[in-house]
């Protein structure tokens, strides 16, 4: 089934945060929406310019989110959290953001624009060459690492794929090597492509 007939399905037809029914498109969520159902949202017009646009938000538009925050699919809650931490400063907002849970991965992935930080609070995170390190990159080690607690080393040359962000500190990154979840320095690592 196409992409688009899916979203179309999974929302009844109206556009996933605010309900309207007319100038539906996919819009594949940022920072790297692969076109899959999972890593998009069926939005209207409105919302896909207010999205794009910061600074042309219509606040009372955006009292939708009070009711579509509470969707199952990750792709809305990333996007509900986006333009709820974008608007806080209005008040409610951030009565609504207080109640939002979102799982470690989905808030990785809602803060991976780096949505609602100042630039002071935006830790930007370099591999050993100096690229910039995003959510979901794939990394190689290039020292070996004893990995304490877990009686192994990770060898040189070992690709990390899906790496995650630590967002407090921009030394580390945390990503699977042997089926175990660990933290690494960044200094270790060279972003691969």
């Amino acid at each position: 089934m196409p992409l688009e007939s899916t979203l179309l399905a999974r929302a009844d037809s109206c556009c996933e945060l605010c309900r309207a029914g007319e100038t539906l498109a996919v819009y594949a969520v940022p920072p790297d929406g692969d076109g899959s159902a999972a890593q998009s949202a069926l939005l209207c017009e409105t919302c896909r310019f207010q999205i794009d646009n910061p600074g042309n938000e219509d606040i009372n538009h955006w009292r939708c989110l009070n009711d579509s925050m509470w969707s199952q699919e990750p792709a809305v809650q990333v996007l509900a959290w986006r333009m709820l931490t974008r608007l806080r400063a209005e008040g409610w907002p951030q009565d609504l953001l207080d109640m939002l849970y979102l799982d470690d991965e989905t808030l990785a992935w809602a803060r991976a624009t780096g949505e609602g930080q100042s630039d002071e609070e935006h830790v930007e995170h370099r591999d050993s060459n100096g690229a910039v390190l995003e959510a979901g990159d794939t990394v190689t080690l290039i020292k070996d690492l004893n990995v304490k607690g877990a009686n192994f080393t990770a060898k040189r040359g070992t690709a990390v794929r899906n790496i995650s962000l630590v967002q407090d500190n921009p030394e580390q990154i945390e990503g699977k090597v042997e089926g175990q979840r660990i933290v690494i320095l960044t200094q270790f690592v060279k972003k691969n492509g």
